[in-house]
């Protein structure tokens, strides 16, 4: 066996998470390996749940992506029964009979505990916008808690929007979702990266590396893995402070050394 409970339950009590916290998590259970007296997937899921639970509080608050991407790829969105995207522990947390799911047709999050209400209600139309889900995570003081992911998160892109990095921009798709049981026509505007060089492609290592160097992603040891934590407004004011030096931070650009990427309109 790889970990057992007792050695998750150590690696959150060394974080910097406290009660009544706001946390968003990016998952990869699969790759700690296999944990000790459980067999199933359901069963590994609902242990990290339990214990990350019990380390937020009853007013705590816990969020992960359950984003479908359903209007980019012409599908119909119905937030009680489009599958996420995201991985298993998503999806199980999106099944979660506690769970409330926001109603964005492309990114979507479900939540469950003190805020999940106030952090999924009335979903704009714009993604990464004011009053998104990752507008409200920001404001409430919410920290990013990875399963097995560096410090990269969709929360980049809120700041990237935010900030008005050159290198992508807001694009509208029109679709179909499930409002009360019946079809109704909306759109879906996200914050997608300009395809005129693949050097413009999200990259978060770079910014990982320097979260780590500044002491602000804290990381421990799990298995065959590792959690990390950093909080949305370090996030921010990392990015926010760097970009200035290294305009190319959060793409391919400066691993494969491109120093003036080809940004065309679209």
């Amino acid at each position: 066996m790889h970990f057992g409970v007792s050695d998750l339950r150590k690696c959150l009590s060394i974080l910097p998470i406290e009660k009544g916290d706001v946390v968003f998590t990016h998952s990869n259970l699969g790759f700690y390996g296999r944990p000790e007296g459980l067999l199933g997937s359901y069963q590994i899921c609902e242990m990290f749940f339990e214990e990350i639970m019990a380390v937020l509080g009853g007013n705590g608050t816990f969020v992960v992506p359950t984003f479908t991407y359903s209007f980019p790829r012409k599908e119909i969105f119905d937030p009680k029964l489009s599958t996420s995207k995201m991985g298993v522990y998503a999806e199980w947390v999106r099944l979660h009979p506690n769970s409330i799911r926001s109603e964005d047709p492309s990114y979507s999050v479900a939540a469950i505990g003190g805020n999940a209400v106030s952090l999924t209600e009335n979903s704009p139309e714009n993604s990464f916008g004011k009053s998104s889900f990752f507008d409200r995570f920001y404001r409430a003081g919410g920290k990013i808690l990875n399963l097995n992911f560096d410090a990269g998160s969709t929360f980049i892109h809120y700041v990237e929007r935010e900030i008005g990095v050159p290198y992508r921009f807001d694009k509208t798709f029109s679709g179909v979702q499930m409002r009360n049981g019946e079809k109704q026509s909306s759109n879906s505007t996200i914050w997608v990266r300009y395809l005129s060089d693949a050097a413009l492609e999200f990259d978060s290592k770079a910014f990982s590396n320097l979260a780590l160097d500044n002491d602000l992603f804290r990381v421990e040891p799990l298995g065959r893995g590792q959690i990390g934590l950093i909080s949305a407004e370090d996030t921010f004011k990392l990015i926010q402070k760097t970009l200035p030096k290294r305009p190319w931070l959060l793409t391919k650009a400066e691993v494969m050394g491109v120093f003036n990427p080809c940004i065309v309109a679209e």
